[in-house]
């Protein structure tokens, strides 16, 4: 939100500077995320002065030059060649001198210098309005009224004024400072507490006391039959407006905050929206017609808005109609044919209060945000509706002409009094932190305008406007004591009190920025993606654990993008594939800690998930990397090493995972739990996120594996005094036999003495029988209270060898 501070200065007196005045904004928690320079015309005139043409003699070496003697107001006179056809003696003429930048209405800025001319030394510039940023003419030099004073400057004379905008970064619950009126009531409530302005001082509003009744010409009735979503409706009609161009001040102020004027009476509305923060709506009245309807209309309406777009109207969208349909959706969006163009010369100018949930559903439902949404979604100040509706017709008599051609009608359902409760000063201090004196404490919510009455024993009773709809129990005022009290006057206590408390044994953030640290040192980006995301990814696989049964949605969604709760980590670590690859990065090796969320008929589920996605290149492209591309194999040693590093790598088991997520992938499961899955994407995945790369993804269980380091002991084991012995065989099998098949069965084979199995070569190619493969395999064999002798380990190799005949009809080689 934009606010000037010229406009600020129409509501109280502001003696400091703009730096100061953003300090104290931001302090009171009107953020101040920018403060900007604005110049009603670039450059502010500045160096530009008043000058008299003394004489102006034709130039001996060229036609359409002439020498002109220009009195600045200096003792000496300024000798400057000018190309103006209508340059003349006598002619009071704006004069750019030497150092002066001027900015032309069209190409970029420029600085006077001193130049000689065709043998003739210049020493300035008489300009046209288009060279100094003033209009488009080029016909010729601008020529001033005769009376105008020597050595003026051109930005006092031209009423050239110079603003400050803040832009401030306003939190949605602070609805009734989205105006400059808004704004200098909280500023006026700082001022008297720092005592820079008398606590006896007010802010100042125009007044709308000149406002009467010309005639009663014009009256148009008006029904609410909606009165919940409209519970107050004002409205005045005027006659004999002449539309046309609003007065330069309002077009300064307009342009100022990025309001972009459009004819003198729209420019009205917008103008008492951003100063009193009450949306309006002008009518051409002559459209409009004898009646106005406020309520709702039946399912799928055609409607077409100020964009030129036909929508579909809801049953439940307010409408402002006339006899033959509808003119405006209330609150939102104006329609196209019921506004005011050039042609308009009466104008019915509505005022009203909308429903803030109405108005919400009704914008998110069409997808449309409106400044005038924007202010009726947050709640304005229901008793300012007929203040407004006086000031814009007013303003609309200055600027439009015109008379006032009906009595104001104010339909109201129900009175909108202030929020009373009561507040206990001792919690409210224990709240801020310092202890503030009853009297201060009253005087600053007094200057918020929110009442006070002692009740004893420190209980006050409180009255609250009802434009503070955010106000509404004690810890609210504790708020509004503090940010006008100072923030920073709160001290910082010198004492830390502290308290032992038994804490579990496992730490799950610890474990987490463990996990963290060792996959970032191993060369993964941690990721973070939305919680929220479409509901159309369910509906790219079918897969069993990501279904539209199992959704959470949302009710009111922000967008179709955005509507439901994550079931996977999946497509937010795509989305982020993609985005690399569309930037130039094919390499990606991400990992992402995040929650899941389902719902199943026994109630919603939240789960922690831990996610790790890799594509492209093992290692960045180097002369001395491998060049090598990432595989199965790189993902399942990242889970691995995990799990490894967690210690918790015991007793798992690998089975194939029966999922449309994966072309190829396996499940871990460790103590009957299931720890992990993981593969390589299908193909659908890849060419629905237009991915290049292969992409292969691992998705913890991270509640299991946090549920097996509970069960995970740690034991002291003394290093043994004893050898290990290994044994290698290479055997010839079936290419459907598995490495852990082979394992399993040669570890009940062995029984306690078999301590690891690895595989270390295997072949399938040349030479071998078809439907075979070779495998070449490693036992370490450890007893550790004795030395193994020959024969027993000649028992044990041959115990694994006849079980592997027998189970898998392996052939030795």
């Amino acid at each position: 939100m934009k606010i000037s501070l010229n406009w600020l200065k129409d509501f109280i007196d502001i003696s400091i500077s703009a730096e100061q005045v953003s300090e104290i904004l931001t302090d009171i928690g009107l953020e101040v995320e920018k403060v900007m320079e604005v110049e009603t015309v670039p450059g502010g005139l500045s160096g530009l002065v008043i000058g008299e043409v003394v004489s102006a003699e034709k130039h001996p070496d060229a036609d359409r030059l002439k020498i002109t003697e220009v009195n600045v107001g200096e003792e000496e006179l300024s000798v400057i060649v000018c190309g103006a056809p209508n340059v003349a003696a006598g002619q009071k003429v704006v004069v750019a001198l030497p150092g002066t930048t001027i900015y032309p209405t069209n190409g970029e800025s420029f600085k006077i210098k001193k130049s000689k001319i065709r043998g003739v030394e210049s020493e300035g510039m008489i300009c046209a309005e288009d060279e100094i940023g003033l209009g488009q003419s080029h016909d010729g030099i601008m020529v001033l009224d005769k009376n105008v004073s020597i050595g003026m400057s051109a930005a006092k004379f031209f009423g050239v004024e110079n603003d400050v905008v803040f832009e401030i970064g306003l939190t949605p619950n602070r609805a009734d400072a989205m105006s400059h009126y808004g704004v200098a009531r909280d500023l006026m409530a700082a001022f008297k507490h720092k005592g820079i302005l008398p606590k006896t001082t007010s802010v100042c509003m125009h007044s709308v006391d000149p406002f009467i009744v010309d005639n009663t010409a014009l009256t148009i009735p008006v029904e609410v039959q909606n009165t919940d979503a409209c519970p107050r409706y004002a409205s005045v009609s005027l006659t004999g407006v002449k539309v046309q161009d609003s007065p330069k001040w309002m077009k300064d102020r307009l342009n100022a905050i990025g309001v972009r004027p459009i004819n003198n009476v729209v420019d009205v509305t917008n103008y008492v929206l951003h100063e009193l923060g009450q949306p309006l709506h002008a009518f051409d009245a002559d459209i409009v017609g004898n009646k106005v309807i406020v309520g709702n209309v039946d399912e799928d309406t055609s409607f077409v808005t100020l964009d030129e777009t036909e929508r579909k109207l809801s049953k439940e969208d307010l409408m402002i109609q006339n006899a033959e349909g509808g003119m405006c959706i209330a609150g939102v969006f104006g329609g196209i044919s019921s506004g005011v163009s050039q042609k308009t010369t009466n104008v019915f100018l509505e005022s009203a209060y909308f429903d803030p949930v109405s108005v919400r559903k009704t914008a998110k439902r069409h997808g449309l945000s409106t400044d005038a949404s924007f202010r009726f979604e947050r709640g304005i100040d229901p008793n300012i509706t007929v203040r407004a509706l006086k000031r814009a017709a007013l303003l609309i008599k200055e600027v439009a002409g015109g008379e006032i051609s009906s009595e104001i009608s104010d339909i109201r359902s129900k009175e909108f009094t202030p929020f009373r409760f009561n507040i206990n000063v001792n919690r409210v201090n224990q709240l801020i932190g310092v202890s503030i004196p009853d009297d201060e404490m009253c005087q600053l919510l007094n200057n918020l305008e929110i009442e006070t009455k002692a009740q004893g024993d420190g209980l006050y009773e409180v009255t609250v406007p009802p434009y503070r709809v955010d106000v509404q129990r004690e810890a609210d005022i504790a708020e509004e004591v503090l940010r006008i009290y100072g923030f920073n006057n709160v001290p910082i206590p010198e004492k830390l009190n502290s308290s032992i408390t038994h804490r579990a044994k496992l730490d799950k953030e610890k474990v987490q920025h463990l996990v963290s640290d060792y996959l970032v040192d191993n060369g993964l980006v941690e990721a973070m993606s939305n919680s929220l995301t479409k509901s159309s990814y369910t509906n790219i696989l079918d897969l069993k654990d990501v279904k539209q049964d199992f959704e959470v949605r949302m009710l009111n969604p922000l967008s179709s993008d955005l509507d439901v709760l994550r079931q996977s980590l999946l497509f937010g670590c795509l989305e982020a594939v993609q985005l690399n690859q569309n930037h130039g990065n094919e390499d990606v090796r991400l990992f992402e800690f995040g929650k899941i969320y389902q719902k199943f008929s026994s109630g919603y589920t939240e789960r922690n998930v831990l996610s790790i996605v890799i594509s492209g290149r093992n290692e960045p492209e180097s002369w001395n990397s491998s060049h090598s591309m990432s595989s199965f194999y790189t993902l399942k040693g990242i889970v691995e090493a995990v799990l490894g590093k967690l210690g918790v790598l015991k007793n798992f088991g690998y089975s194939e995972v029966s999922s449309n997520q994966f072309d190829e992938g396996l499940e871990m499961t460790i103590a009957k739990k299931k720890v992990v899955r993981l593969g390589l994407l299908h193909g659908k995945l890849k060419k629905q996120f237009d991915l290049r790369n292969q992409v292969f993804y691992a998705e913890f269980d991270w509640d299991n594996v946090l549920e097996l380091l509970g069960m995970n002991k740690v034991k002291f084991k003394e290093l043994n005094k004893f050898p290990a012995v290994t044994r290698d065989l290479s055997m010839l099998i079936d290419k459907s036999i598995t490495f852990e098949q082979l394992s399993l069965s040669a570890n009940k084979a062995a029984g306690k003495l078999l301590k690891n199995v690895s595989l270390f070569d295997v072949y399938e190619g040349k030479n071998l029988p078809d439907g075979k493969k070779s495998y070449a395999m490693r036992f370490v064999l450890h007893d550790e209270s004795k030395t193994l002798k020959e024969q027993e380990i000649e028992k044990s190799m041959s115990s694994i060898q006849s079980a592997l005949e027998k189970d898998f009809n392996i052939q030795l080689r």
